[in-house]
């Protein structure tokens, strides 16, 4: 009788052999070839919840796959560690933010190392560790030095009652108040840092050098939202100011008859006339207290306010009046914008709502002159449009794009070229007068980084009354900070009322000036953390320079880039990109020779709770990982989170779905440990016998199935095909066979195949069947295709197309024998009923199906 597996002791056992023996320490060797494995770091909320596991764990078991391939793989571990909720912790329970934050990355890297992963903890990095931010501040001196970083003011949501800046998560409910003091927020302009991100917008549209997921491509093609067309130049009545607008349709132009500029255009206050300044400054109000996506939102009901003033249209002299409304957005654009109602949906219902005139200037092959009825978007012929009557215009389409089916489909030529189409024609015009030129825009803005909180990343400037801005010296970083602060009720950054951080002097005059006190928004951190896990770079306060790099440069040569990153699709069009950004920074910088930073990626879902809502403690359905390793083991745990579900989608926890991985594993732990059963024959059988076959064959094809889907992250199936095996191996020890060598290679195969989903139990019965330590330094197992090909395949049977019966045949059955079988099969004889097939076809390896009338 073997001994009962008991997880909570084989489980620690085995965690601190391998952490004694080093196994999963990662260095440099030239004779393999490198794997960089990296998931998402936590952040150090106190807890690993299962959302941590669901990420984790089946990423360590690739990585584990990896290496058994004979890759050298790295697979770090880190913390996010700055950020609001450590800082409302101190305000909440009277702690400070590093106490509470090193308290819970203790606890995490306990609750890390029980789920068994391959972590190399030697490279651990812990970003608000100041060996690590000095690094952030580096950046962000490179980039100040290269031009990408600059100050301007910015808008931020601020509680007038608490005097401080909110974060987005701290405002609340749809009157938009303080989470605090329940004050209506405000929008305030304050002087911020930001990041010049959209210097690469265009490469960041660029996805050749990479394999990500198409959701992920999209997501940032979107966000970047690149789009052609022209910058026209409007002019005000009153003033001759210029309004500068891009339109993608500058063939619309004439069908212009209002402006809309933001609430925020900077010409508001100037333009307004007094009669109407009194509805004009209480609608900015409101629209300041909005949001940029709810001012967005498609479906909203549209509102403006007219300023008085009138601009001037360049392409007919038309005088239009000029409105605010609040979704036109300042961040987008120049903030301004012409109005065509007949060719956009939007527009054309707020001239309706308001009674502005709507001229059709773009018109459907047959139009019969009446007013539309709503914003026509599609290709048509330019009419009321001067000069350009009866040009085609492809609106949306590109030269490119534009096909023989698109022109039937319209009723426009076929032919069409740059100076015979309408947009295209039009802005060469427009550059010819003067008033225009082909403009490409993006929706992607720069990248705001400050944050007026304390637990953060220092920003390394000094504003100094005589000199300016100035950087503080690179030898001079860190600049760390001070923990004797106090942390007001109402949210204030304390760095503002510590004298002695933000009192400093110049370093170019000496004078007394002031220290920058607002933080780095904590995506900086995540920007380049996976250049921190080559090599702990702590040099030590004042030996940093200019030349320095973050990283160990042989270290940096031979490991990077990221092989294979995984994490949240949440991460598409903020992390993820900043960290495009950051990649190809420094490889202009000439700190890296790489264009993306992880060349494939992949995402995985998210576990619900069991009844089916995203997990949360106010609806009580949270599943708490530690109380399921403590009673199953991590193994167990590791193995539902794969099989339950289809890993790139999760779904809800099943508590019952748990129980059949342990019974699995029960079940694997008899098969290999239990004696054999006693034999009536005992005759050893010989290779060639057909049970013998037929276990080698399952082997070999349970070993491809398995390798393939590791592959391609298929966990679920991966894991479905080793139960599969598990069963048949259960009724094979029942039989002579497991007297054979070739059990023992299958009970070997097993075990490999199992060790990088199931990595305790799998070391432990290596173990015990007396083979070398460690399983997880082993080679992957093989398989041959001949050997895995089935020798008897069913071969199914149709009549007109409906199946009728099966048959059991050879593999290499001919067509002939195949075709004589379905026929004289009893379904077949059935449904002929005498009559005589008009035709039978074969499909080989899979089914006969007989045409009868």
């Amino acid at each position: 009788m073997a001994d009962k597996w008991t997880p909570q002791e084989i489980e620690p056992k085995w965690q601190k052999k391998w952490e004694d023996d080093a196994l999963h320490r990662a260095k440099i060797d030239s004779s393999r070839p490198k794997y960089y494995a990296m998931t998402m770091y936590p952040y150090p909320s106190g807890d690993l919840h299962m959302g941590h596991w669901y990420a984790i764990a089946p990423s360590d078991t690739r990585a584990r796959w990896m290496r058994m391939q004979g890759y050298n793989t790295l697979f770090p571990m880190g913390f996010d560690a700055f950020g609001l909720p450590a800082e409302n912790a101190a305000i909440r329970r009277g702690i400070h933010p590093k106490e509470w934050t090193y308290a819970n990355i203790e606890r995490m890297r306990i609750q890390l190392r029980s789920m068994g992963a391959m972590f190399d903890w030697d490279r651990e990095c812990v970003t608000c560790d100041p060996e690590y931010y000095q690094w952030s501040q580096w950046f962000f001196r490179k980039l100040y030095d290269a031009d990408l970083a600059y100050k301007k003011k910015a808008p931020v949501d601020f509680c007038p009652n608490c005097n401080t800046t909110l974060a987005r998560e701290q405002v609340w409910g749809e009157d938009r108040h303080c989470e605090r003091c329940g004050t209506p927020v405000i929008k305030k302009d304050l002087d911020q840092w930001f990041f010049k991100i959209t210097a690469y917008a265009e490469e960041l549209l660029d996805f050749n050098h990479m394999e990500w997921p198409e959701r992920v491509t999209t997501m940032q093609r979107n966000w970047i939202g690149r789009s052609e067309g022209a910058e026209v130049v409007f002019r005000t009545e009153n003033g001759n100011h210029e309004l500068p607008i891009f339109t993608t349709r500058p063939d619309t132009l004439w069908g212009a008859t209002f402006m809309v500029l933001a609430p925020e255009h900077p010409l508001v206050e100037e333009l307004v006339t007094d009669d109407r300044r009194a509805e004009v400054e209480g609608y900015v109000e409101q629209a300041h207290r909005m949001t940029d996506i709810l001012r967005e939102t498609a479906d909203r009901e549209k509102t403006g306010v007219f300023t008085g003033a009138y601009a001037i249209n360049p392409v007919n002299d038309e005088r239009i009046p000029i409105w605010i409304a609040d979704y036109v957005l300042m961040s987008y654009g120049t903030g301004a914008i012409m109005a065509v109602p007949c060719g956009d949906q939007r527009d054309f219902e707020f001239a309706q709502k308001y009674n502005l005139p709507i001229p059709v200037v773009v018109a459907p092959k047959n139009w019969d002159g009446e007013p539309f009825a709503e914003a026509y978007v599609e290709p048509g012929i330019m009419v009321n449009s001067g000069r350009f009557n009866g040009y085609p215009s492809i609106g949306k389409y590109s030269l490119e794009e534009w096909s023989p089916d698109l022109a039937e489909k319209y009723g426009l030529p076929a032919d069409l070229r740059p100076e015979n189409e309408g947009v295209r024609a039009v802005t060469h015009w427009l550059e010819e007068k003067g008033v225009g030129r082909f403009a490409v825009t993006y929706r992607l803005h720069d990248w705001l980084i400050s944050r007026q909180r304390y637990w953060g990343t220092p920003i390394p400037m000094i504003e100094c009354p005589s000199c300016g801005i100035m950087p503080v010296p690179y030898e001079d970083l860190p600049v760390t900070l001070p923990e004797d602060v106090q942390f007001m009720p109402t949210g204030e950054s304390p760095l503002k009322f510590h004298e002695g951080f933000r009192y400093v002097k110049c370093p170019t005059c000496d004078e007394i000036a002031e220290r920058e006190t607002d933080t780095m928004d904590t995506f900086m951190c995540s920007s380049w953390y996976q250049y921190a896990y080559m090599e702990k770079h702590w040099k030590g306060e004042g030996a940093l320079s200019v030349d320095d790099i973050p990283f160990n440069a042989e270290e940096g040569n031979y490991w990077l880039p990221v092989d294979q990153y995984t994490g949240g699709i949440e991460h598409a069009t903020m992390h993820l990109l900043y960290t495009r950004f950051f990649t190809k920074a420094m490889r202009d910088m000439g700190i890296v020779d790489f264009d993306e930073p992880m060349t494939r990626l992949y995402n995985q879902g998210i576990i619900l709770g069991e009844d089916g809502e995203k997990m949360s403690k106010s609806r009580g359905n949270v599943i708490a990982p530690d109380d399921l390793v403590h009673y199953y083991g991590a193994d167990v745990v590791r193995g539902y989170l794969m099989f339950g579900f289809r890993w790139e989608q999760g779904g809800p926890w099943s508590s019952t779905g748990v129980l059949g991985i342990q019974r699995f594993l029960e079940r694997v732990w008899t098969l290999v440990l239990e004696e054999l059963p006693a034999i009536e024959t005992p005759k050893t059988p010989s290779p060639d016998d057909d049970q013998v076959r037929a276990l080698s064959r399952k082997q070999h094809q349970t070993t491809r199935k398995v390798t393939r889907d590791m592959d391609r992250f298929s966990f679920n199936t991966m894991i479905a095909a080793l139960m599969e095996f598990t069963n048949y191996m259960v009724k094979a020890k029942e039989t002579s066979v497991a007297q054979t060598k070739t059990w023992d290679e299958a009970i070997e195969t097993l075990l490999l195949l199992m060790a990088p989903s199931f990595p305790h139990i799998s070391e432990e019965l290596w173990a015990r069947t007396g083979r070398e330590h460690s399983i997880h330094q082993q080679a992957w197992p093989s398989w041959d295709e001949e050997l895995a090909a089935e020798e008897i395949i069913t071969i199914v049977v149709q009549v007109n197309g409906k199946v009728r019966d099966r048959f059991d045949a050879p593999v290499d059955i001919g067509e002939e024998e195949a075709k004589a079988q379905a026929l004289a099969t009893p379904g077949a004889q059935k449904h002929l009923d005498g009559r005589q097939p008009l035709k039978v076809i074969y499909i080989p390896g899979r089914l006969v199906n007989i045409v009868v009338k």
